[in-house]
């Protein structure tokens, strides 16, 4: 699972060259080795989700595993390609779910994108109907008799999600984001001044003279 193989080496290769490139634009640069990057994203948004000194959290990501960090309007996240902003009521008008069951839900109903497969049979309407009854994966009664929901196909969800049951959780573990990469830049050191030292002659390097003239003025 994310283990990086089959990446082609045209494209590993230009891994270097793109942290490379982000830092010259005076961008804080995370590379990740033993955490994910959604976990780096993770641990910040919830770091800076509680300083009086910010406003909010935008994280510019559609990634469905990230809407889990959702919090009232104070994380939010935006899709920039449909220029859509997804606060609490947005994710859960998309999912049908709150963000704190998105792990869950992604466990049940899979994600191709990180290589989660899912439950069989439950998809995203199914699951998101009993989690919205139980909200987490273990309050989903053993017995079927216990269920105080109506879902299509009961009987069949229930059935695959015994059978299931440990992958669940351990898919929910997959889709969990964790809070504590250790990440040591202030806010103040996050902050955008500019591009480095030696990033016109990065640009010639890549044949992109015109870029530094598209910066917009430091901030």
């Amino acid at each position: 699972y994310k283990t990086g193989e089959g990446i082609h080496p045209d494209l590993f290769a230009q891994f270097p060259l793109a942290e490379e490139a982000v830092a010259a634009l005076g961008i804080v640069v995370w590379p990740m080795v033993e955490f994910e990057a959604d976990d780096a994203l993770a641990t910040a948004a919830l770091r800076l989700e509680t300083d009086p000194t910010v406003d909010q959290v935008v994280i510019c990501s559609p990634d469905k595993d990230l809407a889990q960090l959702v919090s009232k309007d104070r994380i939010v996240c935006w899709d920039r390609r449909r220029d859509i902003v997804y606060d609490e009521p947005a994710v859960l008008k998309k999912y049908g779910v709150a963000p704190r069951s998105i792990p869950d839900w992604l466990a049940l109903v899979g994600d191709a994108a990180d290589g989660i497969p899912g439950v069989p049979a439950w998809g995203a309407k199914s699951a998101a109907t009993v989690l919205t009854k139980y909200q987490h994966l273990e309050a989903i009664p053993a017995e079927l008799e216990s269920w105080e929901v109506t879902v299509r196909g009961a009987r069949r969800l229930h059935e695959n999600f015994i059978a299931h049951r440990e992958q669940a959780f351990l898919y929910r573990q997959l889709t969990r984001l964790r809070s504590d990469v250790p990440l040591t830049e202030s806010l103040s050191e996050l902050a955008w001044r500019g591009p480095r030292t030696g990033f016109a002659q990065l640009c010639e390097k890549l044949g992109v003279n015109e870029l530094p003239a598209r910066l917009p003025s430091q901030g």
